[in-house]
């Protein structure tokens, strides 16, 4: 419903992390097969099956997190022309998969140039404050543990899923509720959609409150999305929940965000206060 494009939340130090994995994730995006050159146009049946194979190797998948069980034939990357026609060959794989390493690589995985792109922008506009409140290690570390208590929390909510889970949203939910705990009070520029895009600058819990009223709803069937099948909205809850969780005992002696309480816009709102520490 909001598009966020910038916070008004100065930092004491560069966010390496936050850059480092911001970097990680296009880097990887772009060695993915026909990940490149998904924007020309729709992918072939060489790329879509290159592509299944990439997946089966590295995504996470929720059947074989929980029952620990690697299936017997696997998309090998070929394609080939059978009864039904054209299609994707499938065959013994011939690498050994852990699924508990396929958590932590599956971070890293993007289905297109928008799941890329929406995912960083959000890292890149709330994670430096995150990474700033916990320094660069315990950010790092607390980026993994969201991500991993997201998968898993996904999957126990379909254990018999064998749709890969790949992207970087169930880690990025986890600062986003860490943010929400530390910088409620925080201003954040959103283009609103009302016949044209509106700038506005609203206060972060709204932001972000409404973001997880909306992962919840979809994830418990209390809205209906045309990308309700596609999405993994469970992991968004449990990440930015367990995000809240780990954040709390911080908040006391964050330093406040500059910004006073209030919803401004418009000429007002470029004129930001100067910040105290």
């Amino acid at each position: 419903m909001v598009i966020p494009v910038h916070d008004v939340n100065p930092t004491r130090r560069t966010p390496w992390v936050t850059y480092a994995l911001i970097a990680a994730n296009l880097a990887v995006f772009l060695t993915m097969p026909g990940m490149a050159d998904s924007l020309t146009g729709g992918a072939s049946l060489a790329q879509t099956c290159r592509l299944d194979a990439f997946l089966g190797h590295w995504a996470a998948v929720p059947q074989e997190l929980i029952h620990h069980t690697l299936p017997r034939l696997v998309p090998t990357g070929a394609t080939g022309t059978g009864p039904q026609g054209a299609g994707c060959v499938i065959g013994p794989p011939d690498y050994d998969k852990s699924p508990e390493l396929s958590v932590l690589t599956a971070m890293f995985l993007h289905g297109g140039w928008l799941h890329l792109l929406g995912n960083m922008l959000f890292l890149w506009i709330f994670g430096n404050n995150v990474e700033d409140r916990m320094g660069h290690l315990p950010f790092l570390l607390f980026y993994g543990v969201c991500g991993y208590a997201a998968t898993y929390g996904f999957a126990l909510l379909d254990p018999a899923s064998r749709t890969p889970l790949i992207g970087a949203s169930g880690a990025i939910a986890g600062v986003l509720g860490a943010y929400l705990v530390l910088y409620p009070r925080a201003r954040v520029w959103v283009l609103v959609p009302f016949l044209i895009f509106l700038p506005l600058r609203l206060p972060a819990w709204l932001v972000l409150g409404l973001w997880f009223v909306l992962q919840a709803l979809y994830s418990y069937g209390g809205a209906v999305s045309a990308d309700a099948g596609t999405v993994a909205y469970g992991a968004h809850v449990a990440g930015f929940l367990l995000g809240m969780l780990i954040a709390v005992p911080l908040r006391r002696g964050t330093p406040p965000p500059p910004e006073p309480p209030g919803i401004l816009f418009g000429r007002r709102a470029r004129q930001p206060r100067q910040a105290h520490w």
